[in-house]
């Protein structure tokens, strides 16, 4: 079947054509090609079938019942061709082009609609195809061409990618509101070692980095939940069912206290990342610049 394909879809624009005009001349002119090539083609065309797709009067053909039935389906394969070229244009369009663009769930709900807010007063017309994930399912689709650019955290170090850090936002330990800890603004993660935790799942980059800061406290965290999505977290953590280390929420939430970790040293680097060597549309260049202007002030105050 691939085979076939390969031999036969050079043809099928002239095959279209000649079968428009039902003359072989008319439709060389208005192709612009010799007419012996188009002949030819149609020759061809019909040996790799094994068909007669033609009838020939003199310097007019008409279509056989074998050739109308091809003709309906190859009209229909050139519509799609032609529809997914206007498509891939117009997503590259300086002006109107599109952006696909991947960031993390808590990055949604102020950060990006904020980035894009400020670009768009630029470029008011660039369209984007917006994508929440966890770091490593983003960097994939990154990997998978499904992406043009992702804010992740960590920053990526992988060979096929470039990434650039923007970025750093604070954690905080979240407590429930009549916890031991409630009645303070700053705390050791060391304290909470005896804690219950609830955190995201393996995978997510704000999970190993509540491993890691945990290790360096001194503790291995006890884990009763595990989650996808931060706000979830802060739920549970509300309900009494643990603490959690998490990024500032966008809107405070009740029932629980956000405390200043003064050692270890709790933050996540946010960053920018795209595929090495991956060319830029239009859109996606200036996008992207946009962000790397970003640098430091990215995040909401």
């Amino acid at each position: 079947m691939a085979d076939m394909s390969r031999t036969l879809a050079p043809r099928l624009a002239y095959f279209a054509g000649v079968a428009r005009t039902e003359h072989v001349t008319r439709a060389a002119q208005e192709m612009q090609v010799p007419q012996s090539t188009l002949s030819r083609a149609m020759v061809r065309l019909e040996q790799d079938l094994g068909v007669d797709l033609f009838a020939r009067h003199g310097r007019t053909v008409s279509l056989t019942p074998a050739g109308r039935t091809f003709l309906a389906s190859v009209e229909r394969a050139l519509g799609e061709i032609e529809r997914a070229a206007d498509e891939v244009r117009a997503d590259a369009d300086a002006a109107t082009g599109k952006v696909a663009f991947g960031f993390l769930h808590t990055m949604g709900a102020e950060t990006v609609p904020g980035l894009i807010h400020a670009f768009r007063a630029d470029h008011p017309r660039v369209r984007f195809s917006l994508v929440q994930n966890y770091g490593e399912a983003m960097l994939e689709r990154l990997r998978a061409g499904e992406l043009d650019l992702c804010l992740t955290s960590p920053v990526p170090d992988a060979p096929d990618l470039v990434a650039r850090r923007l970025d750093e936002q604070k954690l905080r330990l979240v407590v429930p509101a009549d916890h031991r800890l409630a009645a303070r603004r700053r705390v050791r993660l060391a304290e909470a070692a005896d804690e219950t935790f609830v955190t995201l799942e393996p995978g997510y980059g704000l999970r190993r980095i509540t491993d890691d800061l945990c290790k360096e406290a001194g503790f291995r965290p006890r884990i009763a939940f595990e989650g996808e999505e931060a706000e979830t977290l802060r739920g549970l953590v509300a309900a009494g069912l643990g603490v959690a280390l998490l990024p500032p929420p966008a809107v405070a939430r009740p029932g629980v206290v956000e405390l200043t970790v003064t050692a270890p040293r709790a933050a996540r680097e946010i960053g920018v990342a795209w595929l090495d060597g991956h060319p830029d549309t239009p859109p996606v260049a200036a996008f992207k610049k946009f962000l790397l202007s970003r640098r430091g002030n990215l995040l909401p105050n």
